[in-house]
């Protein structure tokens, strides 16, 4: 029980930081979003150096993680082994490029929006909820079909 505490209460400050440097940034404005895709009007590069420090952050902590076997709570490190380029991949990246361009959210600053009571934020969370339950029930057929097929 202590170890499902300890989780929930790093997870959940680390989850309240992202929310934080969200908004600091600016990008729980979906008009920041649009201006950055707006390449031909105002364009608005502040999301790509949003970006670019979470990059930098990124290689830096996935080079210290490959060489741990256990992360910083003792838990198995258990990180990405596929590098696959595969038509899911990017049928899913041209789906999701596609909704954050129309909308203006991605997951995150979403639920920080929804948080903040964007009446916007509302229709994208319960799309992407719906779009996440549809997405299982179609993997479980489809697991259910090749386990009846061998």
């Amino acid at each position: 029980m202590k170890r499902i505490l300890e989780h929930g209460l790093s997870e959940f400050l680390i989850g309240l930081l992202f929310g934080f440097g969200l908004i600091l940034s600016g990008m729980t404005d979906p008009g920041k979003v649009i201006g950055f895709l707006d390449l031909f009007g105002t364009w608005d590069p502040s999301l790509a150096f949003v970006m670019g420090g979470a990059v930098a952050v990124g290689v830096v902590a996935f080079g210290l993680a490959k060489k741990r076997t256990a992360n910083v709570l003792g838990s198995a490190m258990r990180l990405p082994t596929s590098d696959d380029i595969d038509a899911r991949l990017i049928l899913g990246s041209v789906l999701f490029g596609a909704g954050w361009g129309l909308a203006g959210f991605c997951p995150g600053p979403a639920l920080v929006s929804l948080g903040a009571g964007q009446d916007k934020a509302v229709v994208f969370v319960v799309g992407m909820v719906l779009g996440m339950l549809v997405f299982e029930v179609l993997e479980r057929r489809k697991a259910k079909a090749i386990a009846a097929a061998a």
